[in-house]
Order: C-alpha cells, then sequence, then structure tokens
C-alpha cells in the first residue's frame, strides 16, 4: 500500500497543474486599449447645419459698434470695441477675427464634422472656411505650442450630468434618453473677436465647450454646444452660451458653400 501513495499523489499534482493550465489556456488574450475613435459613444461626424434659435439679432447680422448687450464686458473691452474699425482691419489682413475658436461656432452656417485620425476630430465650417482640430488623449498643449485662432482644442467624452446612474453606461440617462455629452476645452487661442463689432477677447482667455448630442423619435439628429468663454481681462464673469445644430442628409451636401471671412 505504501508504494501507490506516491503514485496517487503524482496523479492528483499532474490533474491540478492540468486545470491550472487549462483555465490559463481559456483566458482571452489582452485587447488592445480602443482608440478615442473607437471608443466614442456618440457619433458626431457629417455635416450640420445651425438652427438660430437664439441670439438672432447678433448672429445673422453685423452688430452695430458699441453693441455689447448681453456679453459681461469689463470697460478695458468697452474701449477696445468703440474702436473698432472693419476697414482698417481689411487693411491689415484681419477679416478673421471674429471666426476664432471664442465664436466661430456662433456663426450661421453649415459644419462639417469628421475623424483626422484615430485620436483627432476636426470641425471644418463653410463661413469663414475655418478648420478646428480637436485633440483626445492629451492633458494640455504641447510646450512651445504657439498661439493661432483656432487655438488649441483637447476633447474627452463625459457621463450627463448627475453622473451615470444606476451604472449605466456614458451617455445613457434614466428612460433610455442618450446624453453623449463631448467636453472640449480650448486654449492658446490669437486674441479676436466675440463678436464681429469688434468685442475684444485676449491672450488669456479659455473656452469650454460642451457638445450634447439626441436623436428624436423620427430620426432627426442634433447637438447643442453650451460654451462658457473667460478671460480675465475683457469679461468680468463667465459667457455662458447655447447654440443648436441640426444633421443634414446626404443630398443636403451641395449645400455647402465655403465663403472667405468677412471683418463686416
Amino acid at each position: 500500500m505504501k508504494s501507490i501513495k506516491p503514485t496517487v499523489a503524482l496523479l492528483v499534482a499532474m490533474s491540478s497543474l492540468f486545470a491550472v493550465t487549462a483555465a490559463d489556456a481559456a483566458q482571452p488574450p489582452p485587447q488592445a486599449p480602443r482608440t478615442p475613435k473607437a471608443a466614442a459613444p456618440a457619433d458626431l461626424t457629417g455635416q450640420w447645419v445651425s438652427v438660430i434659435s437664439e441670439d438672432w439679432r447678433w448672429r445673422m447680422v453685423t452688430p452695430l459698434k458699441g453693441d455689447f448687450a448681453n456679453i459681461p464686458v469689463t470697460e478695458a473691452a468697452r474701449k477696445v470695441g468703440m474702436q473698432w474699425d472693419p476697414a482698417k482691419d481689411e487693411a491689415a489682413g484681419d477679416q478673421c477675427k471674429g471666426y476664432g475658436a471664442m465664436a466661430v461656432m456662433r456663426e450661421p452656417g453649415r459644419f462639417r464634422i469628421t475623424w483626422q485620425d484615430e485620436s483627432t476630430l476636426k470641425i471644418e465650417t463653410d463661413s469663414g472656411q475655418q478648420t478646428r482640430v480637436l485633440h483626445f488623449g492629451e492633458k494640455a498643449p504641447p510646450a512651445g505650442t504657439p498661439a493661432t485662432l483656432q487655438g488649441y482644442s483637447i476633447a474627452e467624452w463625459e457621463a450627463p450630468p448627475g453622473g451615470r446612474p444606476n451604472g449605466l453606461a456614458i451617455g445613457v440617462v434614466r428612460g433610455g434618453r442618450v446624453s453623449n455629452t463631448l467636453k472640449v476645452t480650448t486654449t492658446n487661442i490669437k486674441p479676436g473677436y466675440l463678436r464681429k463689432n469688434g468685442i475684444p477677447f485676449g491672450e488669456g482667455a479659455k473656452l469650454t465647450e460642451y457638445f450634447d448630442k439626441f436623436e428624436e423619435t423620427d430620426g432627426t439628429e442634433w447637438f447643442v454646444i453650451t460654451t462658457l468663454a473667460e478671460d480675465p481681462v475683457y469679461l468680468n464673469a463667465p459667457w455662458l452660451t447655447s447654440l443648436n445644430f441640426k444633421k443634414e442628409k446626404d443630398a443636403d451636401r451641395a449645400k455647402w458653400h465655403p465663403t472667405p471671412c468677412s471683418a463686416r
């Protein structure tokens, strides 16, 4: 009987080893992290048209000099705004000062959104022919990044306001409605105008945007941008606005009408 014990022990040991090996073999191989494009909880790509549902008097026409209404400007901003001269901007080649990141999404027109690569979302405007680039997976602009008209935008997906109830996936709120909020923070913006009538923003300006996509029961797609503009010199409080955009059908792509910047 003593000679049997080592054999039994050996069989038990081999059985345990086989079980561990089989368990290891059953584990799926580690998956590579998904790119921001692949992991996006909402599809913002396509052609969109701005729907002017607020601030019509300031967005559809260029306001008169000195019209600072609805913007919490400082006295310094008023002084600069009262010196606005579109002819001087044209002579200096600064027709696009009203089309920087702080203002371009408020322009009436169409916007095309595409993925430039797996980590970069691109927004093109037909009004002013501007291009914004939204960078995912970054915390701050690279050192030495120069200021440009569209600045440097860092993007990240956020849960709906109040978080994700009951462990629901990002973008889903109670009742099954989809929120899908994209937060975009833009700095390094070259000084320009908050409105085309010369209301200024300066070097320290910062823009925070929340893109919130949703769909109607008939399949019509929309997104709303809630914008928060901050400037330590020219704004005495954050300027909060909202903008509405409706997705167009493929047949509407012919309505794309690129036009150059206008100082007037």
